[in-house]
């Protein structure tokens, strides 16, 4: 994947959660919440995007 398509994909991501942080009512937790799945979404995608998820799911620990 391209690096421009990865920190285009990030800005965007970026905005959205921003204008959802300011303009959508909600309760602090929901927001928290909202916010760490997002980032925990966006690092699981960028991991994926640059090859590295693939290893580490790969991975096993077995005897």
């Amino acid at each position: 994947m391209p690096f421009i398509q990865v920190v285009v994909v990030l800005i965007v991501v970026g905005v959205l959660l921003s204008l959802v942080n300011r303009y959508i009512p909600m309760a602090a937790s929901i927001r928290t919440i909202l916010n760490v799945f997002v980032v925990v979404v966006v690092c699981v995608w960028v991991l994926q995007a640059i090859g590295v998820w693939g290893e580490v799911s790969s991975f096993r620990l077995t005897r």
